[in-house]
């Protein structure tokens, strides 16, 4: 194996490295978060967002991790959200749900990043036409920093469609028409602190 080809293949490990360690510690915060405080979002599951040119991020935003295929727990999603009218008893069954074993697996979730926002959503549209911005994690002393690539989410799209019945679960007062974007981390230029190991 020449030279070259050994640093890229370090290189990508430590890309790989740096993805397991961000969604096992995703997968942490929100088992937490639905265990010990009723499924509210922590600091974690909130980044900073910044957009090219800025070296600090304005405004936070809530975002999920969705599993790579999502399609049978999109199917409970839909099926906890029809089964009843009562917001109290959706609440429940969606936290006694997702506080199981859903967050266990790291390694089913994809690395892309989604989040809701509202029906023609200015700031949506602005992330779009910028189509980079980078997210800014930080909870219990650890911190990330994701660049990513920005895109909007279709609703045929499983992504979507997981996205959208998660957030029924918490509120039901949401739009059937919300803008859904996706984030996409580029590893490479990534860091974490304290690094992943």
């Amino acid at each position: 194996m020449s030279g070259g080809t050994s640093q890229v293949v370090r290189l990508e490990a430590a890309q790989d490295a740096l993805r397991r360690h961000f969604l096992g510690w995703q997968c942490r915060i929100r088992q937490l978060a639905m265990r010990q405080n009723e499924g509210r979002p922590s600091s974690g599951m909130r980044p900073g967002l910044a957009l090219p040119g800025e070296e600090a991020a304005h405004r936070e935003i809530t975002v999920l991790i969705v599993q790579e295929s999502p399609e049978t727990v999109t199917a409970e999603f839909r099926h906890m959200v029809r089964r009843t009218h009562d917001p109290a008893d959706r609440l429940k069954n969606a936290i006694r749900y997702l506080s199981a074993t859903y967050y266990q697996y790291p390694d089913d979730f994809s690395d892309q990043l989604t989040a809701l926002f509202g029906p023609g959503s200015p700031y949506a549209e602005s992330l779009l036409e910028r189509e980079f911005c980078s997210l800014h994690f930080e909870q219990y002393n650890q911190r990330y920093s994701l660049p990513c690539r920005v895109h909007r989410l279709m609703p045929q799209q499983p992504a979507y469609q997981a996205t959208y019945w998660h957030n029924m679960l918490f509120n039901r007062n949401l739009p059937a028409d919300p803008t859904i974007l996706a984030f996409q981390p580029d590893w490479a230029e990534a860091e974490a602190d304290p690094p992943a190991h």
